[in-house]
């Protein structure tokens, strides 16, 4: 009943029943090297910082960071947060030296910029402080 007066009430006053959603920078998951590789090219003439989540299905400390990197990509809007699975794409793990989870990667032209091993949470919002607003 609640429901159905609230909806009468704003119809009445020609409110939107709506609530306008927040535009939230999301994390993007990549489970394919050659979309992963066709992204990184398409970023590599901004000046955006991407910060990678190297991160892996069984690993407790990455299970913790998944909500702050959830947190700061709806904060950061103006950063591109991504996250690769070391399992699913060993590859590119390789190319950027992880050997430990999980690692954030903070590249910015096409060039890492900085890196954070583990599940430091202060210290990846320092670097993702300082390297947005860098201009290089």
């Amino acid at each position: 009943m609640g429901a159905n007066y609230s909806s009468t009430l704003h119809e009445a006053n020609n409110m939107p029943t709506t609530v306008p959603q927040i535009k939230r920078s999301q994390v993007i998951a990549f489970h394919s090297t050659t979309k992963w590789k066709l992204h990184f090219d398409s970023l590599k003439d901004t000046n955006k910082l991407v910060v990678i989540d190297f991160t892996a299905t069984w690993c407790g400390p990455c299970k913790y960071m998944e909500p702050v990197i959830n947190d700061f990509a709806a904060k950061y809007t103006d950063v591109e947060f991504v996250k690769i699975d070391v399992d699913e794409l060993a590859k590119v793990a390789e190319e950027y030296g992880v050997q430990a989870m999980p690692t954030f990667v903070l590249i910015k032209k096409g060039k890492v910029v900085d890196k954070v091993v583990g599940a430091d949470k202060d210290g990846l919002k320092k670097k993702i402080e300082k390297h947005r607003a860098m201009f290089i």
